[in-house]
Formats: C-alpha cells, sequence, structure tokens
C-alpha cells in the first residue's frame, strides 16, 4: 500500500476495452471497469439483493445492468440509475501509474 492509502490491484492488461474485471482488497469485492481507457471501480455488489456487477452488462457507455434483476448503475458514480436498486454502489478512487492499476483502500 502507498503512503496516500492506494493498493496496486491489476494491470491495463487485466480490464480489456468495455470490460471487467473483480479484484478483492480487504475482503470486499470490487469491480473494475474500463470505459475508453479510462479506469472505474466501484463495489461488485448490487443494491438490491447482492448481485456481482462485474458479471453485468455494459450499456449506455457508462452503466452496468445487473444480471440478477436488471437494475442499472453509473460506474463512474455508483449512483443507482433504475429499479429495483435505489441506494448507490460504493465508488473507490483509480490511478494509473504506467500499467498498474492502483485503487484508494476500503476504509
Amino acid at each position: 500500500m502507498t503512503s496516500d492509502g492506494f493498493v496496486e490491484v491489476a494491470v491495463m492488461a487485466d480490464v480489456p476495452e468495455a470490460g471487467s474485471h473483480l479484484v478483492e482488497v480487504d475482503d470486499v469485492r470490487i469491480a473494475l471497469f474500463n470505459l475508453n481507457g479510462e479506469i472505474y471501480a466501484i463495489e461488485d455488489r448490487c443494491t438490491h439483493d447482492g448481485g456481482p456487477l462485474v458479471e453485468g452488462t455494459i450499456v449506455n457507455g457508462c452503466e452496468v445492468k445487473c444480471p440478477r434483476h436488471g437494475a442499472r448503475f453509473d460506474i463512474r458514480t455508483g449512483a443507482a440509475l433504475s429499479m429495483p436498486a435505489f441506494a448507490p454502489t460504493g465508488t473507490f478512487a483509480v490511478r494509473v501509474e504506467g500499467n498498474k492499476i492502483l485503487i484508494q483502500a476500503p476504509a
């Protein structure tokens, strides 16, 4: 872990363009998404029933659709965008250093 609380979790090749990759930090499952070369990190948990967002479909360029009941979340902000989810999912700050992907460790 870096002095400012970031931890290396993957390399760019792990997260394909318009794709996702699952990592785990301190027992928290985190979904990494690559949107046009920008990496985003959200908690891998639908706030409706705990569905795995990393297994969801990316729609509208920046949303992930939960594979269980179709709730949609903004990958960039974690905001819940459609029922049956109402609460946002957690987000994590991301930093890319060369080929390495680092995220701010969960609190």
